[in-house]
C-alpha cells in the first residue's frame, strides 16, 4: 500500500469515527441510524476504500458501542462481508447510480447479521430487529447516495487513490 492510499484511508477512517462520535446516541442499539454508513458508497469508486471504512467501523464499535466484543465481530464482519459483496457485484453493474442502488441493497440485506447480534446479546426478536436495522441502514444509504454522488463530481473519488 502506497503512502497516498494509506493517508486517504486514514482520513476516511477518521471521518467515520468523528461522525460516529457526533451521532453516537442514534447509532447503536435496536433502532439505529449509522450516519457514517453513507461512506460505504465510496467502495464503488475504488475498492481500496475498504481499508478506511473497515478501520473506521472497528474503532467506532470499539470505543462507542455498548455491545463490546460482539459488535467487533458482528458489526465489523457485516461491513466487511457487505463491502466485499459490493466489490464483487460492481464488476457486473455499469454506472454509478446502478452501483449505488446495489450497495444500498447489499448493505440492507446483510443487516441480518446485526439482527443476529442483537438477538443474541439483547434477546430481541430476530425478524423484527432485522426489519428495524435494515430500515435504518436503507434510509441512511438512500440519503447518502445523492450526497456522495454530488461530492464525487467535485472530488472524483475514483481518481483520488
Amino acid at each position: 500500500m502506497n503512502i497516498r492510499t494509506l493517508a486517504i484511508n486514514g482520513l476516511l477512517a477518521a471521518i467515520y469515527i468523528a461522525v460516529s462520535f457526533v451521532f453516537q446516541p442514534i447509532m447503536f442499539g435496536v433502532l439505529q441510524f449509522r450516519i457514517p454508513e453513507m461512506l460505504n458508497h465510496l467502495i464503488i469508486f475504488n475498492k481500496k476504500y475498504i481499508y478506511g471504512i473497515v478501520v473506521g467501523v472497528f474503532i467506532s464499535n470499539l470505543f462507542f458501542s455498548q455491545l463490546g466484543a460482539y459488535d467487533l465481530i458482528f458489526g465489523v464482519g457485516q461491513s466487511l462481508i457487505a463491502l466485499l459483496l459490493v466489490i464483487f457485484s460492481s464488476r457486473f453493474i455499469t454506472g454509478i447510480k446502478g452501483r449505488m442502488a446495489m450497495t444500498i441493497f447489499v448493505f440492507t440485506l446483510t443487516m441480518f447479521l446485526i439482527a443476529m447480534e442483537l438477538n443474541i446479546v439483547l434477546g430481541v426478536p430476530f425478524l423484527w430487529t432485522w426489519a428495524i436495522t435494515a430500515t435504518g441502514e436503507f434510509l441512511v444509504l438512500l440519503v447518502g447516495a445523492p450526497i456522495i454522488y454530488i461530492m464525487n463530481k467535485r472530488i472524483h473519488f475514483g481518481k483520488l487513490l
